[in-house]
């Protein structure tokens, strides 16, 4: 069933999902007949990053394959904080998950044989990765989804709306306060729930240079962390190595398969670099791809994507979205060398959640990017993040039906968010910028510090609202990466280029202890650096 007549809405014993990318729509499958009201800031199909995946599933489902395998390259590739429990049962539940997929029609690519069709991507032991047509999985995978969830009566749909704030309660889900998208000067409205599944998905859009949507900004890890949900990891965004640097935001991704199929990375001099730094050359972790990149572009040699030889003329039809880009921007990619530049791409950090998907405050879940298991450690294995988001979609659906009754959710006496007006646009793209330039793919002490500085100024000036919770998700990023004085996955410091064993350790943050260091680099003091906990 699909409404936009929210203001019915008021008070519901429905479940309350917050996003419709993989996450929230898979979440909401699972759940029916359950009643679910599913609330989407953009059209169903649009606005999710799930939606602009190409490189698609990894799943152990090839003969001589095995979950354990599998496992065990997600540990290596996550810096030493992978929880290697949380990896292997990910692992083995990729393959019902993948026929769920299938159930709910989505159109894997098969072998002539009629099999799975399986691909190989960076620090992938074995082929493992299940495709729809070359690069289209995310896409695909959204549309099935989409149009199951439009045929379940048990779903109500609601777009156009975003969370801006969660509600609580002596320490428990109340609700969850809307606002109309795009209009930050729109009345806000109160929806009461007590159990509320947040799967916003990732903030790249923080960042100048991003492969997401402008919807990925950090609103659900920010309304959390407002409610005083423990923040997991925020440290660490990884840097997809192959944007097409084309001039457009978000800029098109040049998927990861395409060095698995053998294009190789090289300069403006045609010269291969990545063969220097990393065994495994164009197929090391992304962290080291994307730093080679970045600094062949710093050296002022640029940096390209060239599939010429191991493509040629069967890129149009092997990576027909990739083809598409390029040519819509005057690049033939069979006869050319692409241009690319790292791009903010995935966040491995979010809201802290169990294995049953159950955050720190009660009645919240989280699923998605916007959550942080601990099976991507301080840098995800490609095609990973998808799988991740099914099996805990399914796990969250299960938890929540083994809740039969929820206490009766009453709304607030007042609004905690007062009408914040007319989102600026220039105090974004500014905060985008200093994203880029202090907390991107290669950071430092003082350029993070004023980083801090900066977001924390903004946060307390702009208060709650769309602005307040970007420069929120912006402080927890960057404090997190102030703290962490270590080199690790996705996470480089210039000024701390080696891993210290000591901090081999995730982060477990709140919003008042990031704001405690803000404010005491801000006074000009030595800060307190809280160690990082373990999960």
């Amino acid at each position: 069933m699909t409404t936009n007549n929210i203001h019915n809405l008021a008070r519901t014993d429905d479940v309350v999902i917050v996003g419709g990318g993989l996450a929230g729509l898979f979440c909401a499958l699972k759940l029916a007949p359950r009643p679910v009201t599913l609330i989407s800031a953009a059209p169903l199909g649009h606005g999710a990053s799930s939606a602009w995946a190409q490189g698609g599933i990894a799943a152990a489902m090839a003969e001589g394959d095995t979950p354990e395998a599998h496992a065990a390259d997600t540990v290596a590739v996550g810096g030493g904080l992978v929880d290697a429990a949380i990896a292997l049962g990910i692992a083995r539940e990729a393959a019902p998950r993948i026929h769920d997929l299938l159930a709910y029609g989505v159109p894997f690519d098969r072998d002539l044989d009629g099999r799975l069709a399986v691909g190989r991507e960076a620090a992938h032991s074995a082929r493992r990765i299940v495709h729809v047509r070359g690069d289209g999985a995310g896409a695909a995978i959204i549309a099935a989804l989409s149009e199951a969830v439009r045929r379940t009566p048990s779903i109500r749909l609601i777009e156009g709306f975003v969370a801006e704030a969660l509600l609580t309660e002596d320490g428990a889900v109340t609700g969850l306060q809307l606002r109309e998208a795009g209009n930050p000067a729109a009345r806000p409205l109160v929806l009461a729930s007590r159990a509320v599944v947040l799967a916003t998905g990732g903030l790249g859009h923080l960042y100048a240079v991003t492969t997401n949507p402008p919807e990925a900004s950090g609103s659900g890890l920010a309304i959390a962390a407002r409610a005083g949900a423990v923040i997991a990891d925020p440290e660490f965004v990884q840097f997809h190595p192959t944007a097409i640097m084309v001039g457009r935001d978000p800029a098109p991704l040049a998927t990861e398969a395409l060095r698995g199929e053998g294009a190789t990375l090289i300069n403006g001099n045609g010269e291969r670099f990545m063969s220097a730094r990393h065994p495994l050359a164009e197929l090391a972790p992304r962290d080291i791809v994307a730093r080679g990149v970045f600094a062949e572009i710093a050296a002022g040699r640029g940096a390209f994507l060239d599939a010429r030889q191991a493509l040629g003329a069967r890129f149009a039809t092997r990576f027909p979205a990739v083809h598409a880009s390029c040519i819509a921007a005057g690049i033939d990619p069979a006869a050319q060398p692409i241009p690319i530049a790292p791009a903010a791409h995935y966040h491995m950090g979010g809201i802290a959640v169990d294995a049953r998907g159950r955050s720190s405050i009660d009645g919240l879940w989280a699923a998605g990017e916007v959550s942080s298991t601990g099976a991507h450690g301080a840098n995800r294995l490609a095609s990973n993040s998808l799988l991740e988001a099914v099996v805990y979609a399914a796990r969250i659906a299960d938890d929540i039906a083994g809740r039969t009754v929820f206490p009766p959710a009453r709304l607030p006496d007042a609004l905690v968010t007062p009408r914040t007006g007319t989102l600026d646009g220039a105090e974004v793209k500014r905060l985008r910028a200093m994203m880029s330039a202090h907390v991107g793919v290669i950071r430092d002490g003082d350029g993070l510090a004023e980083a801090v500085r900066h977001f924390a100024r903004l946060a307390r000036e702009a208060g709650h609202g769309v602005l307040g919770n970007i420069e929120i998700s912006a402080l927890l990023v960057a404090v997190a990466a102030w703290t962490r004085r270590e080199s690790r996955g996705a996470h480089f410091r210039s000024d701390h280029p080696a891993e210290n064993p000591a901090l081999a350790q995730r982060t477990m943050t709140t919003l008042a202890a990031t704001r405690e260091v803000a404010e005491s680099l801000d006074e000009h003091k030595r800060p307190r650096i809280a160690q990082p906990m373990i999960a």
